[in-house]
């Protein structure tokens, strides 16, 4: 089921609606005549008539007809939907300007607009609305109107900022349009939508996330649970949990705290936690950990593509990352040696460089090295940490082009250019790229194609090329083959 509404089928949409079938969670909305109001397929009021449903592929299509959104099955909380395709190049961009406007930090310090989102893609103001309305039925300015209020919508429920922080951390320029948005599109005040009577946890705040079953929460953790350095994160994988520290730069200022995930499978959601030092970058955090975690992954088009090549992976997802940056100079460390020692590497470096944090877990104690302290590191401090010379430069390089704003490492960034921007870094090669792209700009498609325990699940690796033998198996599972990657790697 295609999630434009052009290609939706109503009749189809209206049998999940009646399953309650969270596979279609974010697919699609309905949006119910008699009553002004737009669902999703979970929500749990009483059944709609079916010539009172109207079916929508995007919630800025059900706002822009006049619908405003459930306050029981909250909109806000489904996964988001993300198409990666393969057909044409109108198709292709306008899904590339929707997945723009969709990443916060693929605008640094500006706010979204018709004209930047033209600069970035390449093409003419005209021509991005133009492909816009065609593929949404919305001009950019809706959908990025409709994202902005549900993130306000989220906050104003889940959480007790105030007013003024809500609006400003959603994006907009002052209170009074972020109250005159809210009572033309929602009709009602702001202030309305507080939870009456919703608990605050002991710690921080809470906050609910949807994803689209099946999801294998064990596989997912117990990735995470191998790779966890002491003091920076850990993971109850029984328990579906997991914490860590966590600090990101917005807007010139440091904002350092830490956050805690716990899974509630009955539900298809994920319950996130967030200290108080975070509230500032709150809708920052949210999107950084639904790409960590893949709670925006689509298993119904991904398996279409793959269950046939791996029938057993199903619920896999592509484990992220909460900082491209971390995650690029761990890549380093694990070059050509196993997980473990990767991880005694990465371990002896948070414990030299890593700032204390208080948290409210004995567990969380330290941050990962900042940007600016790896790059003055020396190579004498590096190397009595059991890292080679052309590790350390690897290292020292990408912390450099990291702090100087020269290398952006996060969903928003253009794939194909930073790719090719790692490789130019002393001691990056491919698979060390590749890796990057698909843990932390989040690339579905990225392909290591070196990788030596990839080549033994595809049973290629006593083959005079396995390089070769790799890729070209791996044409099979385009636009998916980071995910074709995980379940490789799982097979073994």
């Amino acid at each position: 089921m295609n999630p434009d509404t052009a290609t939706l089928q109503p009749d189809a949409c209206y049998l999940a609606l009646q399953a309650r079938d969270a596979r279609f969670d974010g697919r699609f909305f309905i949006g119910v005549t008699s009553t002004g109001i737009y669902c999703r397929p979970v929500c749990k009021v009483r059944m709609p008539r079916r010539e009172n449903c109207r079916f929508f592929g995007h919630a800025a299509q059900a706002e822009s007809a006049g619908f405003r959104p459930c306050l029981r099955c909250r909109p806000e909380l489904a996964p988001h939907s993300i198409v990666w395709s393969i057909q044409d190049a109108s198709y292709i961009l306008a899904h590339q300007a929707a997945r723009l406007l969709d990443e916060p930090e693929a605008w640094g310090d500006a706010s979204p607009s018709v004209e930047l989102l033209a600069a970035k893609l390449g093409v003419s103001d005209r021509h991005v609305r133009r492909i816009f309305e065609a593929q949404f039925g919305v001009s950019p300015v809706q959908y990025l109107q409709t994202r902005r209020l549900l993130t306000a919508k989220q906050l104003l429920a889940d959480t007790d900022l105030p007013i003024t922080q809500v609006a400003l951390v959603s994006g907009y320029s002052s209170v009074r349009r972020f109250n005159a948005a809210f009572v033309e599109h929602y009709g009602l005040n702001p202030t309305r939508l507080r939870r009456e009577g919703a608990s605050r946890p002991a710690e921080g705040m809470a906050i609910r996330l949807g994803y689209r079953p099946p999801y294998d929460v064990q596989a997912m953790l117990g990735f995470f649970g191998k790779r966890a350095i002491h003091g920076i994160e850990f993971v109850d994988a029984p328990q579906g949990r997991m914490a860590r520290t966590f600090s990101v730069e917005a807007a010139g200022q440091w904002h350092r705290g830490w956050i805690a995930a716990e899974f509630d499978e009955a539900r298809h959601q994920l319950v996130l936690r967030v200290s108080d030092s975070l509230r500032g970058v709150l809708p920052l955090v949210i999107h950084r950990l639904r790409a960590t975690l893949d709670l925006d992954a689509d298993p119904h088009a991904i398996n279409a593509v793959l269950h046939e090549s791996f029938p057993q992976g199903d619920g896999l997802r592509v484990p992220g990352a909460m900082s491209g940056y971390e995650l690029a100079v761990r890549a380093v460390l694990g070059q050509q040696i196993t997980v473990a020692a990767a991880r005694t590497l990465a371990q002896r470096m948070v414990d030299r460089f890593g700032e204390p944090v208080e948290t409210p877990f004995a567990q969380l104690t330290r941050s990962f090295p900042e940007p600016a302290m790896l790059a003055a590191a020396s190579g004498d401090a590096l190397g009595q940490l059991g890292i080679v010379k052309q590790r350390q430069a690897a290292i020292v390089a990408i912390a450099q082009a990291v702090a100087d704003k020269r290398l952006q490492l996060h969903g928003g960034a253009d794939v194909q250019s930073t790719v090719e921007a790692l490789k130019q870094l002393p001691g990056i090669g491919d698979w060390t790229a590749q890796y990057i792209a698909m843990r932390a700009l989040r690339w579905p498609d990225a392909f290591p194609a070196g990788d030596v325990a990839l080549h033994k699940a595809l049973g290629v690796q006593g083959k005079p090329n396995p390089a070769r033998a790799a890729q070209d198996a791996s044409m099979a599972w385009k636009p998916w083959r980071s995910y074709a990657v995980i379940r490789a790697w799982a097979s073994m």
